[in-house]
């Protein structure tokens, strides 16, 4: 007896795979099916790799064409496993927007507001577009620290629609709730109309072209940081912390949150804030209040790079209260940090988009000021 295709294959379109809604030939399962007089060979490829799934659809297979076609059918199956990669980037993208960042910290307190403030003005100092979104909704800092708290975010029309304009201070462009409450109004709202007031600030406003947008996200691990990675497709997470053990303590499941199976956001690095006190007069002594080289060492024991380390210096304090970053004193030693700091996080997201699978982020084309993108 000779087997005809057609009849096997009309017969496998009564049969589906568990878990699966169309029959095995729509679905593709049915990879290819060849006949050889009495013989037949059915090349299966399953998306799952559970054994009792692969088994039933052999027993399936084999009983189908046995009952529909030929009782006397030699019946082969090969059966392959094709699980589809996991995609590293969640979200719906901003057109324009190349790289987003999240600066996170596990625990409140840690001066993530300020490192996010000054990575932005150094990025901006070294030729790249930048963006802050403000996501600490609780408490927004960025209006302070960019000395425009008194500045609201005008109408635009674009493509017909109207949206936000971000406000501009030391060509950065930034969107915080903190622009739309009055100073001492406190923000008491429950994660739902949170999330929904980000979602505003991210997809209603004209951000235009960014190379970076940094995102300063509230301390924790809550509703906040999963609306942005489910909202986003964050293209990695910095971590801040400094060098006690509580700090870290939280840091630790900071970074574990963001390389956890359900996020899968890439973590590049760790940046050790307040890492030792610096007196102005004696700008060669360290005094390490908080301990020594704890986020190092933390970075070394979870595989993550080091970012580097921000002293304790009085004058970065005092330029957050009056608005104008740190990293902007021309010659200080400050600025010399965050530029060494701000090369070290631009490098990690180059290398990040190079060695990853294709994602909705953009690889970076311009390195003004940034040092070699290649790990050794």
């Amino acid at each position: 007896m000779k087997l005809d295709r057609k009849d096997i294959l009309k017969a496998l379109e009564t049969i589906t795979i568990a878990g699966e809604g169309k029959n095995m030939v729509e679905s593709g399962a049915i990879a290819n099916v060849i006949t050889f007089g009495d013989e037949v060979v059915v090349d299966l490829v399953l998306h799952t790799p559970a054994m009792h799934i692969k088994k039933r659809a052999e027993d399936d297979i084999k009983k189908t064409i046995l009952e529909l076609v030929s009782p006397d059918a030699k019946i082969k199956i090969n059966s392959k496993v094709e699980v589809p990669d996991k995609p590293e980037v969640k979200g719906k993208s901003i057109p324009g927007i190349k790289n987003i960042i999240g600066v996170a910290s596990g625990k409140g307190g840690v001066g993530k507001s300020t490192v996010t403030a000054n990575l932005a003005v150094s990025l901006a100092k070294m030729g790249f577009s930048v963006g802050i979104l403000d996501a600490d909704i609780y408490g927004p800092s960025m209006p302070i620290m960019f000395d425009v708290e008194s500045e609201k975010p005008v109408s635009v029309m674009v493509d017909g629609k109207s949206k936000m304009k971000p406000v501009e201070s030391y060509e950065v462009k930034i969107l915080s709730i903190g622009f739309f409450t009055a100073p001492s109004q406190a923000v008491i709202w429950r994660g739902p109309m949170a999330s929904k007031a980000l979602n505003q600030m991210i997809f209603d406003a004209d951000w235009g072209e960014l190379d970076f947008m940094l995102v300063d996200l509230p301390p924790g691990t809550g509703d906040i940081h999963l609306s942005i990675v489910q909202s986003l497709p964050i293209t990695g997470v910095v971590i801040v912390s400094t060098p006690q053990a509580v700090a870290l303590a939280d840091a630790k499941k900071g970074v574990s949150m963001f390389m956890s199976e359900a996020i899968n956001v890439p973590v590049l690095g760790i940046i050790e804030n307040m890492a030792y006190f610096t007196p102005e007069e004696l700008p060669e002594n360290k005094y390490y209040i908080f301990g020594k080289e704890g986020a190092r060492n933390l970075a070394e024991d979870l595989d993550v790079p080091f970012l580097g380390e921000v002293p304790i210096v009085q004058s970065i304090r005092e330029a957050g209260d009056y608005g104008r970053p740190a990293a902007m004193q021309t010659g200080s030693i400050i600025e010399t940090v965050f530029e060494e700091i701000t090369r070290n996080v631009v490098r990690e997201v180059v290398s990040r988009n190079e060695s990853l699978p294709a994602t909705e982020a953009v690889k970076i084309t311009t390195m003004a000021g940034c040092s070699a993108v290649n790990k050794k």
